[in-house]
């Protein structure tokens, strides 16, 4: 899968069977640091071909500086909890690990399989100040820094502001907005929104945690009980309902019919990952917008939708972003000099290189240097978008949208997270239990009410099973 909002159903055989990680770790046949012999095995979970080869070329200028031999492997998001456990238990980690999401993170750290000294001492020598600090406080467990934050991706809620201003619509930025432009926009074969209602897809989760966070929704409270049946809650999958269910297409809603119904001119909004930017464009062959208008204008859709990434509900205190951060981590038998060498250049010298793979997905949470404080958010906008055609990102978007998205990660809220439940969360990643009660809601068969305890109760479940 291309996007870093996608994931396969293999993830849930993944983390179910990593819950019984801690058993194993103790079987592994090598504790503590690595060997100092200059030679390091390095995880990438940007595993598609074109960014392995993007990615082997900077491993080539780091090898050719540096002398230390690293063996690079390109692993699925979707497999890393089986293929960690299993690392674990023969004693073959590797000893770095790119492109980690949060919730991946959390469980490696609490079943004990980072080293956190290693990121600790690399964010203290580039510099605190020049990461964002949003990006240090979600990616540490209080003054412990379990990875060292690299890039973001944002939820956002793409909408057709051409047909917005023919109806006199204001932005869909909160709940009654969204609903009344949804209900608005649907009819004569069109759809006021595309939201996913996939129950086997971790992208459901994800479309409908960015709702729920901006009613203050939230996984876990401050007392670390399961809290789905909250109001707050309820209020989120009501309004998920009436948008998926009444204004949206018909049947279950996955990654690619979503955008395939926004993309044919059929749906007035859609929730999706940043990454589809540069889709939107027309810059990529196998995902092109098929609108009417497109035929003769491929950038269409760019021009004429508008972009939301903070939404607020009648509960919440104030917008909510949603989000994933990903990063380096190391593990606890890794090769602590040549690790932190690698990183540092992945995170230096390799950086503009690294997150230029996908820029719409891959903003850049290290700001710039000491001596340059802006260098790679300035970088990072003029860097090329796209896949079959690239153009600078700044001259497809505007800058107000850039900024947007830069700002949007200091906004960044995650459920769980800042509880210290990041090992609930990626345990949910696996077993689904949002995506069910979703699908089971929007395909008629419970109630918003009733989807939120079944979705409690899972994950209450899921809950005691980790303690």
């Amino acid at each position: 899968m291309r996007t870093k909002s996608r994931r396969s159903r293999t993830t849930a055989v993944g983390v179910t069977a990593a819950l019984g990680l801690g058993l194993l770790t103790g079987c592994a046949s090598s504790t503590g640091p690595g060997k100092p012999d200059r030679e390091i095995t390095v995880w990438s979970q940007e595993n598609l071909p074109d960014r392995m080869a993007v990615t082997q070329k900077i491993v080539d200028g780091f090898e050719e500086r540096t002398g230390i031999k690293v063996h690079l492997v390109g692993v699925d998001e979707g497999q890393m909890p089986q293929l960690i456990m299993s690392a674990a238990a023969s004693g073959t980690l590797p000893d770095v690990i790119g492109a980690a999401p949060m919730g991946q993170v959390w469980q490696m750290y609490s079943n004990g399989l980072l080293n956190t000294e290693i990121p600790k001492r690399i964010i203290g020598e580039l510099g605190r100040e020049t990461f964002n600090a949003n990006a240090l406080d979600l990616t540490s467990d209080g003054g412990t820094s379990l990875g060292v934050p690299s890039d973001a991706w944002l939820q956002l809620l793409v909408y057709r502001k051409d047909e917005f201003d023919k109806k006199h619509l204001a932005t869909p930025d909160t709940y009654a907005r969204a609903v009344a432009a949804a209900k608005s926009l649907t009819g004569k074969g069109g759809y006021g929104i595309s939201a996913a209602t996939d129950p086997s897809d971790a992208f459901t989760s994800q479309s409908f945690e960015s709702i729920a966070l901006a009613n203050d929704c939230q996984l876990v409270n401050d007392r670390h009980e399961v809290a789905l049946e909250s109001p707050q809650c309820e209020t989120a999958f009501r309004t998920y309902d009436r948008l998926a269910r009444d204004y949206g297409a018909p049947g279950t809603q996955t990654v690619d019919s979503t955008r395939a119904t926004y993309f044919a001119g059929r749906s007035s909004m859609i929730i999706w990952s940043s990454f589809l930017l540069d889709e939107l464009a027309g810059l990529r062959k196998d995902a092109l917008p098929s609108c009417p208008q497109c035929a003769k204008d491929p950038r269409y859709l760019s021009d004429h939708s508008g972009i939301v990434t903070a939404m607020k509900g009648p509960d919440g205190t104030e917008p909510a972003q949603f989000g994933e951060i990903t990063s380096w981590v190391t593990t606890k038998t890794a090769e602590t000099a040549a690790s932190r060498e690698f990183i540092e250049y992945m995170m230096g010298s390799g950086y503009e290189s690294w997150f230029g793979m996908a820029p719409e997905g891959k903003i850049p949470v290290r700001q710039g240097t000491a001596e340059q404080p802006g260098r790679y958010l300035d970088a990072w906008r003029h860097s090329d978008i796209g896949v079959d055609g690239k153009k600078p990102f700044d001259q497809v978007y505007p800058a107000g949208l850039l900024n947007q998205l830069a700002e949007g990660v200091s906004h960044m809220r995650r459920w769980g997270i800042t509880q210290g439940e990041g090992a609930l969360v990626g345990a949910t990643n696996g077993e689904l239990p949002v995506p069910k009660a979703i699908g089971a809601m929007t395909g008629g068969q419970i109630s918003p009410s009733e989807a939120a305890t079944e979705a409690d109760d899972e994950v209450a479940a899921l809950k005691k099973s980790l303690q």
